[in-house]
């Protein structure tokens, strides 16, 4: 019987945190799963520690390829997936034991959805919970706010062609791949609900990432997705366009009443002290 779910864990010198996201792995509640390591050319014992998994669980496998970046490197794995739903897990992070199979039960009982994620508990160099907000495509357009630790249908990462390589820097694919889906109008299930731990170290390859090259990022999304964003602006521009006439209405409205009871001062005072309060125009 094939897998379910494919775990795709991209390595790059992870010897010192990569032991324990296999653990969290193999101690799911949810058992048919393969977990795919893919050392992206790592100079460091990740090799080493890939294998004993592999000859500890064969449901555990293991490749190694040159040092191409993040995005490929998921891509790769994916494409080495028998599984009907992909789970992306950084080598440094933990996936919660419920999380397998709450979120393939639900896959499961309504096609509609297609990825389901849920809210991080922060350790390492920081505590306390991420809370992850539902999905939102007006927001996800400005910037990217779920992880890539969620489960989602293979089929819709066929569909938009994996994540993109083409990106001036790699790092941010899960945005771009976010975006893809939901101009798609994919469904997105939040499960309200810690799904993983996310490690946070001065070490990680986001700290590395500049102004510069989030700048450069964000306008090939930009650009890729001009269509999207001129169409969401122009929707904007109609809301504010339509607030401005309610507003102008309720203004009209405003005065006329405001006359109405100026008029009734000015008659009263006429009559009982011969003089009006309001000049009326």
């Amino acid at each position: 019987m094939n897998p379910e779910l494919s775990i795709i864990i991209p390595c790059y010198n992870s010897e010192k945190t990569l032991e324990k996201t296999l653990a969290s792995v193999l101690n799911q509640n949810f058992q048919n799963w393969e977990a795919i390591i893919v050392n992206d050319g790592s100079t460091d014992n990740t090799e080493a520690t890939a294998n004993a998994w592999v000859a500890k669980d064969k449901r555990f496998k293991y490749f190694s390829k040159p040092n191409e970046g993040l995005g490929k490197t998921r891509n790769f794995g994916i494409s080495k997936a028998v599984g009907n739903y992909i789970l992306p897990l950084d080598s440094d992070n933990l996936v919660i034991k419920e999380f397998g199979q709450e979120a393939i039960d639900l896959l499961n009982s309504n096609s509609k959805i297609g990825v389901v994620h849920g809210n991080a508990e922060y350790f390492g160099e920081k505590s306390g919970v991420w809370g992850i907000s539902e999905f939102n495509l007006d927001r996800m357009l400005i910037s990217n706010f779920i992880d890539a630790c969620a489960i989602y249908r293979k089929e819709l990462w066929e569909k938009v062609g994996g994540y993109d390589e083409r990106m001036p820097y790699q790092g941010h694919e899960d945005w771009e791949f976010w975006i893809a889906l939901g101009v798609r109008n994919i469904k997105f299930h939040h499960l309200h609900q810690i799904t993983f731990k996310y490690f946070v170290s001065s070490n990680s390859m986001i700290r590395t990432f500049t102004d510069e090259m989030l700048v450069a990022n964000r306008d090939y999304i930009v650009k890729k997705y001009s269509k999207v964003y001129h169409r969401k602006l122009a929707e904007k521009l109609n809301d504010i366009a339509h607030s401005k006439k309610q507003l102008d209405v309720m203004q009209e409205g405003f005065e006329s009443k405001l006359k109405s009871e100026k008029f009734l001062i000015n008659n009263l005072t006429k009559r009982l002290f011969g003089f009006t309060l309001f000049t009326i125009k």
